[in-house]
Order: C-alpha cells, then sequence, then structure tokens
C-alpha cells in the first residue's frame, strides 16, 4: 500500500512538473538566461580589434555613477515617473468612474477614453506632432488666436521632457482605466444600496467604500505604471530622439544609445541591470509589504 502510495505521488509530481515545464522554459530562454548573461557582460570591458574584452568587474557601474549624463537621464526619468504615474492614475480613476455611472452613450464614452491605447506608439508620437510642431501645430494655432507666440515645444529644453509626458498620460490613462471599470463592476450593488439607505453622500461613498476596495487594483496599476515610465523609447525615436541637450533623455532611450550608437555594449548592460534591480525592490515591496495591506477580505 506504501509503494502505491509512493507510486502515486511521484505520478502527481511528475504530471506538475510537466504542466510547469512550458513556462519554465520560456521564463528561461527569455528572462533568466538574458538577465544572468547581461549580468556577465556587465562585468567586462568594451573590445576593439587592438585591446580586445577583458574582465573589470564593476568598473562599468563606477564609470556610469561618474558619467553626467547619466544623472541627467537619472532625473528626468524620475521626473517622468513622478508626474506621469499619479497622473495617469488620478485620470484613469476619473474616467472610469464616470464611464461606470448610469450616463448616455455610455459605449461611447467608454470607447473614446480607450480609443489612444490601441493606437500604436509610433502612430500616436506622429499625431502629437500636428500639436507640437512649431508655427503649424494645433497648440500654436489656438495660441494664435490669443496673440500667444509660437512656441518649439520639442526644442526647447524647459518644455521637451513635459511635451513628452503629456502624450505618456494621453496614452496610458486609457489603458489603465479598464482595470479601474472592470474592479468597479466586481462591487456588490448591496453596497451602494446600503449607503443610500443611510443617506451616505456620493462622495463619501466613493471615498470610504470605493477606493479602499480599488485598492488592489490601484497598486497593480501603479507597479505597471512603474514598468512603463523606464521602458519608453517609442515616442522619444519621433518626437525628441532624446534632445536637446539630452533634455528630454530617459533611462531606456540612453541604453539604446550606449549598446547601438555608441557600441559599448557593457555600459548598456550595466545600466540595464540597474534598471533590473530597482524594479527588483519595487516588486518586492509589493509583494512582501503593500500586497498584504490593500487586500480587503
Amino acid at each position: 500500500m506504501s509503494a502505491h502510495a509512493n507510486l502515486e505521488r511521484r505520478r502527481q509530481a511528475i504530471y506538475g512538473w510537466l504542466l510547469l515545464s512550458p513556462a519554465a522554459v520560456l521564463l528561461t530562454l527569455f528572462a533568466f538566461y538574458p538577465s544572468v548573461a547581461t549580468l556577465w557582460s556587465s562585468m567586462f570591458s568594451r573590445g576593439t580589434r587592438r585591446k580586445p574584452t577583458e574582465f573589470v568587474g564593476t568598473e562599468n557601474y563606477a564609470e556610469l555613477f561618474a558619467d553626467p549624463t547619466f544623472w541627467i537621464v537619472v532625473k528626468n526619468n524620475l521626473l517622468y515617473a513622478g508626474v506621469t504615474i499619479p497622473v495617469s492614475i488620478f485620470i484613469a480613476l476619473s474616467m472610469a468612474l464616470w464611464a461606470n455611472s448610469k450616463i448616455r452613450a455610455r459605449g461611447f464614452v467608454r470607447t473614446a477614453y480607450f480609443t489612444p491605447t490601441v493606437l500604436p506608439m509610433i502612430a500616436a508620437a506622429n499625431l502629437w506632432l500636428f500639436f507640437y510642431t512649431p508655427g503649424l501645430g494645433v497648440l500654436d494655432q489656438i495660441g494664435s488666436l490669443f496673440g500667444l507666440p509660437s512656441v518649439n515645444w520639442l526644442g526647447q529644453p524647459e518644455t521637451a521632457l513635459w511635451a513628452i509626458i503629456i502624450v505618456t498620460i494621453w496614452k496610458e490613462a486609457g489603458f489603465f482605466m479598464i482595470f479601474y471599470l472592470a474592479a468597479l463592476q466586481t462591487i456588490p450593488e448591496d453596497l451602494k444600496e446600503a449607503a443610500d439607505i443611510e443617506g451616505t453622500s456620493r462622495w463619501t461613498y466613493t471615498r470610504r467604500i470605493v477606493l479602499p476596495l480599488l485598492m488592489p487594483t490601484t497598486l497593480f496599476i501603479a507597479v505597471n505604471a512603474m514598468i512603463n515610465s523606464v521602458k519608453l523609447i517609442d515616442h522619444l525615436f519621433i518626437l525628441t530622439k532624446g534632445g536637446p541637450s539630452d533634455a528630454s533623455k530617459l533611462i531606456l532611450y540612453y541604453i539604446y544609445e550606449m549598446a547601438f550608437a555608441f557600441f559599448d555594449a557593457p555600459s548598456a548592460a550595466a545600466m540595464t541591470m540597474m534598471v533590473i534591480g530597482v524594479l527588483g525592490i519595487v516588486a518586492a515591496v509589493q509583494f512582501l509589504y503593500l500586497d498584504k495591506r490593500t487586500h480587503y477580505q
């Protein structure tokens, strides 16, 4: 009997590993191995015909910290993330609350909000060129009606990054709205009926009941927004190419330049590992601390 139980347990274990093997193979090929290879590459020098690569340890990381452009890019990315994440979440929540209410043409409103999300990144960037082009763009045309001078929104260090931020918020708010909309539809109607019976105002109901129940969704969106804030590259190619004077250059675009414009793959690998480390810390905070405090069961 014991031998039969051991055999059955072994069969179940094999069955479980067979179910996990496709995901394990894909993760190994496209996540674990590239990460290890990138870490290993970051510890070697850039090779040339006369001077082959050699192991330098953490020297590439030290050079990055001594690079003033690196700190400009970090500052740009912190500002970019610090504005796009909370503003996108706030707009997405506001749109979801309105689109979930009993209004006319509710389906049209939801579609209109979601439309920017389905546009390809390159197409969205080209669309915004019609807004930002000096003299000919929509913004300058509107400004001219009030006697305002033409502004080179993408060609000035003071406005270039903010122009990119606006495009990102416009693109991502509708995408995040879908998650909020799905979460709102899972809230029982009994809660709203009970609040109405108690004479609770709509704002109090939203603040004391809806928002706490949406916290798991908000956390999920915030983590995704954080990841998105370090992987923007499409808009920069079309709109600014990181300029002027590195004013709109973000971390992924700088990694691309290091690897394919300056042919400095080790420095690009070192920067990539730092990004992975930061995102890993964010994920750890989510699962070990915040996740336990945002679910109401």
